[in-house]
Parts: C-alpha cells; sequence; structure tokens
C-alpha cells in the first residue's frame, strides 16, 4: 500500500474535490471522525467544513494547514469497505492525527479504488501537530497495515544505479543524450496526450522541446522531428537530436498514431470535467499568475503558459497526474481558452479578485515574474535511484498506485462561503494587529 501526504490551505477546495466525485457517483463518505452527524446521513461542503472551521480559525502560524491524504492498496487487493475504514483509523492514529477531525471517502472512478482522508494539522489550539520524519514514519505505518490487513506488500526493486534517471535535463552535462532518452521514452506508457503541443508541454517540463522539421528528399516529401535541451530560460541550448537516436516511439510517425489514440481515450475520459472545475476554482481563489499556476501544483496539475515575443499568451496546456492526462486550456472549454487568459491577468485596479464576475474572463493582478515549472513530485514514480527513504517517494517505483490527485472541484456556493470565511479571518487578524 502506498501513502502519498498532500498540505494546502484550502480546505473548501480539498472538500469539494471529493464531495463532487460523491455527486457524480464515483465516490461515497466511509466514514466521519469528529465531524458533525446529519438527520439523514448525508453531507454538503458546507456541512463538513464547520466542523473543521474552528482549528482553522485557531490556526496560529500554520500555512498549509490543509491534510488531504490519499491511501492506495494494490489494484490486486481487494479491500472491503469495513477494511478500509479500519485502515484509515489506524493509518491516522500511527501518525499521530487520530484525535483530529477527518473525512473518509472512497474513490471508484479510476481502476485502482483508494481511498481519500481529509485533515488538519492543526489541533483545536491552533498548534501545528509535529510531523518530523513523516515519510518514514508513514512508510512504516503502510508495512504495518499491509501485514494486518494482509495487503500486497510495496517494496522497492532493485536497480542499476548506472541507469538514467527520469528527470529534468541538464544541458551542461555530456550525457545530454541519454539524459533525453531517459525522458522520451518513459512518457507515452504513463500519460495521453493528442498533438504535438502538448507533447511539448509535458516535455518542457523536463527542459525539453521537440521540433517538426519537413523537406524533399528524391522528390519525396519528408517530416522528422529533432529534439533540444533547454537552459534555464526555456531556450535551445544544444544542437539537434534526431529522433532516431531515441527509438522509433520518438518519431513524428509513431507519435502521430499515438496521437490518434489518446483522442480516442480522452474522449471518455471522466477527469475531464474534474480538472475543468479544478481550474475555474483556481482563477476565483487566485490573484496572479504565480498564484494560479502554485495552486494547482499542489493539487497535482502542472501548468504551461506558452507566449509570442509581445508576452500575449497563445497557448494553456494543463498536465493531470491524476489522470496522466495533457489538455490544451480549449479542449475543456471556452472559457479556459488561451485569449480569455490574457483578459484574466491583465493589470486592473478596478477588480478583486474574489469579486462574482462572468465564467469566461476574470481579472487580477498583472502578474510580475513568471516561475519556471517544475514536473510535480508525482513524476517521482520513475526516479530510479531514490532510496526506501527518500524524501519524495515512498518506495514503490513499479507502481503508479502512489500517485495523488490532489485536483479540485468547484461549487460556487462554498466559494462564496470561502470567501466569506477568508473576510471573517481578515478582519479577525485586523483586530489583532491594533
Amino acid at each position: 500500500m502506498i501513502a502519498k501526504i498532500g498540505r494546502g490551505a484550502n480546505m473548501i477546495g480539498a472538500l469539494s474535490y471529493n464531495q463532487l466525485k460523491v455527486d457524480q457517483e464515483n465516490g461515497t463518505i466511509l466514514v466521519t471522525h469528529r465531524i458533525r452527524e446529519t438527520v439523514n446521513g448525508n453531507y454538503t461542503v458546507n456541512q463538513l467544513y464547520s466542523s473543521f472551521e474552528p482549528y482553522l480559525f485557531a490556526n496560529k502560524r500554520t500555512e498549509k494547514p490543509v491534510l488531504h491524504i490519499s491511501l492506495n492498496p494494490n489494484p490486486k487487493d481487494k479491500v472491503s469497505d469495513e477494511d478500509f475504514k479500519k485502515i484509515a483509523k489506524e493509518y491516522m492514529k500511527l501518525m499521530g492525527y487520530g484525535d483530529q477531525p477527518y473525512v473518509v471517502f472512497k474513490h471508484t472512478d479510476i481502476e485502482r479504488t483508494h481511498i481519500h482522508i481529509v485533515s488538519t494539522c492543526v489541533d483545536r489550539y491552533g498548534k501545528k501537530l509535529p510531523d518530523s520524519y513523516e515519510k518514514l514514519r508513514s512508510m512504516e505505518a503502510c508495512r504495518s497495515l499491509e501485514q494486518q490487513f494482509q495487503l500486497q506488500p510495496a517494496t522497492a526493486k532493485n536497480r542499476n544505479p548506472k541507469e538514467a534517471i527520469f528527470k529534468p535535463v541538464d544541458y551542461k552535462e555530456a550525457n545530454v543524450k541519454s539524459q533525453i532518452a531517459s525522458v522520451v521514452r518513459y512518457l507515452p506508457k504513463y500519460y495521453q496526450y493528442q498533438s504535438l503541443g502538448t507533447y511539448n508541454a509535458l516535455l518542457s517540463l523536463f527542459k525539453i522541446t521537440a521540433e517538426e522539421v519537413k523537406g524533399e528528399l528524391n522528390g519525396i516529401q519528408k517530416q522528422g522531428l529533432v529534439y533540444f535541451a533547454l537552459n534555464e530560460m526555456g531556450q535551445k541550448a544544444t544542437n539537434p537530436f534526431k529522433s532516431s537516436l531515441f527509438g522509433k516511439q520518438a518519431g513524428m510517425d509513431s507519435l502521430q498514431e499515438y496521437f490518434e489514440k489518446s483522442k480516442e481515450k480522452m474522449k471518455t475520459e471522466p477527469a475531464k470535467e474534474i480538472l475543468k472545475k479544478t481550474i475555474e476554482i483556481a482563477i476565483h481563489t487566485s490573484y496572479n499568475e504565480t498564484d494560479f499556476k502554485k495552486q494547482l501544483l499542489e493539487q497535482g496539475v502542472n501548468t504551461v503558459v506558452r507566449r509570442n515575443h509581445q508576452g500575449r499568451i497563445y497557448g494553456m496546456t494543463f498536465i493531470d497526474h491524476e489522470s496522466r492526462t495533457v489538455w490544451n486550456g480549449s479542449q475543456l472549454g471556452k472559457n479556459l481558452a488561451a485569449n480569455n487568459f490574457n483578459d484574466c491577468w491583465k493589470e486592473t485596479t478596478s477588480q478583486k479578485p474574489h469579486e462574482t464576475i462572468k465564467s469566461s474572463s476574470f481579472e487580477s493582478k498583472k502578474e510580475t515574474k513568471i516561475e519556471t515549472e517544475k514536473p510535480h513530485s508525482l513524476f517521482d514514480f520513475v526516479d530510479r535511484n531514490q532510496s526506501n527513504h527518500s524524501s519524495t517517494n515512498f518506495g514503490l517505483t513499479e507502481s503508479l498506485a502512489g500517485l495523488l490527485p490532489e485536483s479540485q472541484g468547484e461549487d460556487y456556493e462554498e466559494q462564496a462561503f470561502a470567501n466569506q470565511m477568508k473576510k471573517k479571518l481578515k478582519r479577525k487578524n485586523y483586530r489583532a494587529k491594533k
């Protein structure tokens, strides 16, 4: 079993994401702990949030008081609801969160049934609970639960230390070709993308770009693909590498076939609507581009923004590590097309970020600095040189079961409620300063 612990500042978002799964009949609430009961046993985000509210208001200095934990048994394990309840309770107890309020959701929308636990890491007095050696303790808790409930053990495979690491390319090193190969050979095994643009968006996280080349040879039109390593500014930093150096799957013909297969698979992808609402709620709750990208990154989504020489956005691509799919904004909805983000982030002083405005266009403060997008930590499942005590991996390099989806579903009523809570907290902090 793999546990993935996520931390954030948006309790409404974490609850909304999981409740959306329940509303779409892709999930259920298995059990609650220290949560106010309802008359009919059904919950809303507001009702669930009310049990966490005293803890969040008491919070003193913790920037990310929200816990969003994913517990993922091996897909071969057949775990009953009763066992899932016991596993969640025992895990929270072993991690020191046994006395905290929490909600356990079961997700059934992907091939592996798993549970999410939403809780808070601050106690009723606003003090942060100890989290020293958290990942190591989590690994030990998982190993204990595997024995107790007879689950498949998650142990790391022995790896050849000479194997290349799946990580961003360093163009200053001598083995650039090997570094690029270790990325382009793996991406099609794990991710779905429908075009060269979305493929390049995924590659850009690893400081790689692919460029199509066309020409004529003996009267026959030819086309191919070359790869470059990028520097810190996103500029080409090496000579081109022919795709043939990395195998047939890295070439244009194979990629075109893969694009078509991905289109068919992604037509019925249930995560599309979840991702769309995740992005929309980030638009409503972010102040600028950096904040927007940061919020999505916390939820397991990388954002790649493409601009022309004049600085105008002409492409928005979102990489969802839960469903392992890559989408252009326009594929998710007209209101998420690139042009609307130009309006979203243009400089304005008249519009506040949380005011109610039409969904197709949002305004915020102008971005003053664009952060370099880095691969989300969910990519760690392919890092072959990590030990059992890695700070970013739980030792299961042969399975994707540890991927934590943190994308948030949107409910505008709940968001209005969240905004109200933020205003209360702001007033409280203002009074405290007097």
